[in-house]
């Protein structure tokens, strides 16, 4: 049974014979248990929509109008006001501990887990082999559920075991446990699970099943982040104790990046005897340039799925398209094209998704340096400076067509990942680049992806194109825009060599291998290594040959590479920068402009908001309230 269509099997335990206790049901035959297998599955994150996934709209990479202003249909965009820093403690938002507000609870799941741990031995039509495999998956998801309740909440209480029915008030009122002691426990899960796992699945029906490099790969996560500023020596916090009196968090450890970087290289090597390598742009019967190729490689990375840099891909969170009020990524960051009816009420393109200025300028320029640092780019003009795109631009910009100096001269994954005015859009069935009538955006008002008259806009001027896939297609009219679905990518290569670089340099400081697993990734998008680029072009020319310089290098290849998969709301909490990055005004152009002079201008949508607090989750009160062994987290 694929992973794909389990979409209704939460509730399956509900369809049981009258008197038939549902847990001997459940693992009465080999049918039973294995459903039961792919609950625990689907206990993961919503990946694939906007009230599933905090990292999509929880940072600042996206946004969008709030509050709505004409209100047609129906937008859940509570991930928005965690990014406008309207968390609270009596109904917490994105609610994982308890399930309130979010729809799971990774207790709940936990609890899952073990109940197949404690009853799998009771199937009797099940080979030694299957079980053996079936336990290890679930004790590689019971430590991903514990991962992913630190992240959201640093301490939380182990679950080892599930307390039996017979436990006592003062027996389940349990206490938090140190955050060294749950990452260790949780790779210890793994550690077991890893032995027992396949190195690939076995057909499409497998697909998203917990193999070894999915197991290594988010160990290496899971102890990258252990080592990090905000859990290795966090000062904050380390006077933070349980009401049992135990210390929390603990005191800076360089060991623990010494750690990390053993479990990326094993991840990586792993991933090397799996066939698992840097995905590579593939036009099919089109010849396209280099230029397209650099721009949709890391585009495809993402959106072609099962594609052979895909460590694990979400296949419980299909990416598609559908109605604007389901809020599916696809039709949240698609533009429109071509001409529409505004008051069409089927519409499929809601073009929600708005990158802020500030991520649009983070994308290198085309020498492979930060714009800010690139000695030859004209960075003082680039708000007001506009052109017309040339011939030899044609592949990244309409030529002839006029658009500002922050478009221009800019790395292929700039154009990769950004839709943007007079920008090309590649795909949607015109896909020989050479071609005179490639799609581009219209961005003023009135235009083709221009407001007019409908609450469904764009209000930054900037798309996350990376988000859609090449191979949707539109009619002569946008609402009539189908898209390609993809698993949301939960890891990929390019990730893991990332996380490598950060360890090493955080070992030894810089290195032949740093650069060589950064410059891997940059090659594949068709800009120089490190040194190279630095050395000839940045007015700081020896910034990669230092450790905190190199810090800085890889974190910005993170956001850069990675950009709206969900890596950033996470990586600026664990290097504790959330609290610099995440206080800004989040800007864009004037959207209701209709000419160059009234476009191009900025204007603030909202003002960021992040404190100290904001790093952890609150535990709700009625938590509290119910166990008294719990001890909020500090600031609220």
């Amino acid at each position: 049974m694929s992973l794909v269509s389990l979409g209704g099997c939460k509730d399956y335990l509900n369809i049981v014979p009258d008197n038939v206790a549902t847990i001997d049901f459940a693992f009465r035959l080999r049918d039973e248990a294995e459903k039961y297998l792919f609950t625990c599955y689907n206990n993961m994150p919503n990946y694939n929509n906007i009230t599933g996934n905090v990292g999509l709209m929880g940072a600042d990479e996206l946004t969008t109008f709030y509050p709505r202003e004409s209100g047609r249909g129906s937008l859940d965009l509570t991930m928005l006001r965690i990014a406008r820093g309207e968390q609270n403690v009596a109904n917490p938002l994105v609610n994982f501990w308890d399930g309130a507000n979010s729809g799971k609870s990774y207790f709940m799941a936990l609890r899952e887990c073990n109940i197949f741990l404690d009853n799998i031995d009771k199937v009797y039509d099940i080979t030694l082999a299957e079980k053996t495999r079936w336990i290890a998956e679930v004790k590689f998801l019971k430590a991903f559920y514990h991962y992913w309740l630190v992240k959201m909440y640093g301490p939380i209480p182990i679950i080892r075991q599930n307390l039996p029915i017979s436990s006592s008030v003062e027996q389940v009122k349990v206490y938090r446990d140190p955050v060294d002691e749950v990452i260790d426990y949780a790779v210890s899960l793994i550690d077991e699970a890893v032995v027992d796992l396949p190195e690939t699945v076995s057909g499409q029906a497998e697909l998203g099943r917990a193999t070894k490099p999915i197991a290594l790969s988010i160990k290496a996560e899971m102890l990258v982040m252990s080592a990090s500023p905000l859990f290795n020596g966090n000062a904050d916090y380390l006077g933070f104790q349980g009401k049992d009196g135990r210390q929390l968090f603990s005191e800076y450890n360089a060991e623990k990046w010494q750690r990390a970087a053993t479990a990326c290289k094993e991840a990586i090597d792993m991933c090397e005897r799996a066939k698992i390598v840097l995905h590579r742009f593939q036009p099919g019967q089109f010849s396209v340039t280099d230029s397209t190729k650099n721009m949709m490689n890391v585009r495809s990375a993402v959106t072609t799925k099962w594609n052979s840099e895909i460590i694990w891909g979400a296949s419980n969170s299909w990416v598609g398209g559908g109605s604007y009020q389901s809020g599916p990524i696809q039709s949240m960051a698609m533009a429109r094209l071509s001409p529409y009816t505004a008051s069409d009420e089927t519409q499929t393109i809601a073009s929600l998704f708005a990158v802020p200025i500030h991520i649009a300028e983070m994308f290198y320029s085309k020498n492979g340096v930060p714009i800010e640092e690139d000695k030859t780019y004209n960075y003082s003009g680039r708000y007001t400076d506009i052109r017309p795109a040339t011939q030899a631009e044609r592949f990244y910009i309409r030529a002839g067509e006029r658009t500002v100096q922050l478009n221009f001269d800019r790395e292929p994954r700039f154009y990769g990942s950004l839709g943007f005015d007079k920008g090309i859009w590649y795909g949607m069935g015109r896909m020989d680049d050479k071609a005179t009538n490639m799609w581009f955006v219209e961005a003023k008002t009135n235009q083709n992806a221009g407001v007019i008259g409908s609450d469904l806009y764009n209000v930054t001027g900037y798309w996350p194109k990376k988000l859609v896939h090449y191979n949707g297609s539109i009619a002569s009219t946008a609402y009539q825009f189908t898209a390609e679905p993809y698993p949301w990518p939960i890891m990929r290569l390019a990730d893991l060599y990332l996380l490598y670089a950060e360890a090493l340099n955080e070992v030894n400081g810089p290195s032949a291998d740093v650069y060589n697993y950064l410059d891997r990734i940059r090659e594949r998008s068709g800009i120089a290594g490190v040194r190279e680029s630095w050395t000839n072009y940045s007015n700081t020319p020896d910034k990669p040959s230092s450790k905190d310089g190199l810090r800085e290098i890889i974190q910005r290849e993170r956001m850069i590479e990675l950009a709206f998969e969900g890596k950033r709301f996470w990586d600026l909490r664990r290097w504790k920068l959330a609290s610099r990055s995440l206080n800004r005004p989040v800007q864009g152009w004037n959207y209701r402009g209709n000419d160059e002079t009234s476009y191009y201008k900025l204007q603030t949508i909202y003002q960021s908001t992040f404190t100290q607090r904001e790093y952890f989750w609150p535990l709700s009160e009625g938590s509290l309230n119910i166990n008294t062994n719990l001890s909020q987290n500090p600031g609220w």
